[in-house]
């Protein structure tokens, strides 16, 4: 049994989802499991539920916020049996064209925050995503026709608050279209073992290049996550 997931082999599904709130998982299972569902771990708050989404078995998993919190989820879901997993949060967008709410599938995230670097025991490292996954939450995103959908470069980053307001506009000149703050050490966990992995998330912040930030509503929030966790639960089981 690992540390911080206090359960058995068995008691997760093969595929996790893996938002970073614990009540983001409580309510994933609540609004998109079959019935069923049944809690597997509470250790620290880091809450998880195992069950099926439309007769297949899945599990969603707190991971807590940043590289360092995540990356010891990851790595204790691996140990637990998980075979592909699938971040479900939310971004700050970077592209003119986006608008709140709207869906971003991470093809690679560059690893700002230096703990995937750490793990991968490299001084330069590029994490990506699994094509097939992206591939497939690509497919079925223009098949839903809900809210917009961007497909590229993401970038993970260590700091919340950032100090330097130049910061937005040198990531987007590398050409990523949004940030976050987990993305990088999945891609990396999942390398390293072998596994597959994808990063969707909602974007709840347009980030301008003089470092101004706007904000999204929780209508807004609820309606751009329900949108994309349909989607991403039907990538996690195909």
């Amino acid at each position: 049994m690992p540390i911080h997931l206090r359960a058995e082999s068995g008691d997760y599904a093969p595929n996790v989802l893996c938002p970073g709130d614990p009540r983001r998982a409580t309510y994933i299972a609540e609004t998109f499991f079959d019935e069923g569902w049944r809690c597997v771990n509470d250790e620290r708050g880091l809450l998880g539920y195992t069950g099926t989404f439309e007769g297949r078995p899945i599990s969603v998993q707190t991971t807590g916020m940043g590289c360092p919190s995540s990356g010891i989820v990851f790595e204790e879901l691996v140990m637990l049996g998980a075979r592909r997993l699938v971040r479900v949060g939310t971004c700050g967008g970077l592209l003119d064209e986006m608008r709140m709410g709207d869906t971003v599938i991470g093809i690679s995230a560059t690893a700002e925050d230096e703990t995937p670097l750490r793990l991968a025991q490299m001084d330069s490292y590029a994490p990506t995503a699994t094509f097939t996954l992206a591939e497939t939450a690509a497919g079925l995103a223009r098949e839903h026709g809900g809210a917009a959908v961007h497909v590229g470069p993401i970038l993970t980053s260590g700091v919340f608050y950032d100090p330097d307001p130049n910061t937005f506009a040198r990531w987007k000149r590398a050409g990523h279209v949004a940030v976050e703050m987990e993305a990088a050490m999945m891609y990396t966990v999942a390398a390293v073992h072998r596994i597959e992995s994808l990063a969707m998330m909602t974007v709840s912040d347009i980030l301008g290049e003089d470092g101004a930030t706007e904000r999204i509503s929780d209508d807004e929030l609820k309606r751009g996550v329900d949108d994309m966790m349909l989607i991403a639960c039907r990538a996690a089981v195909s």
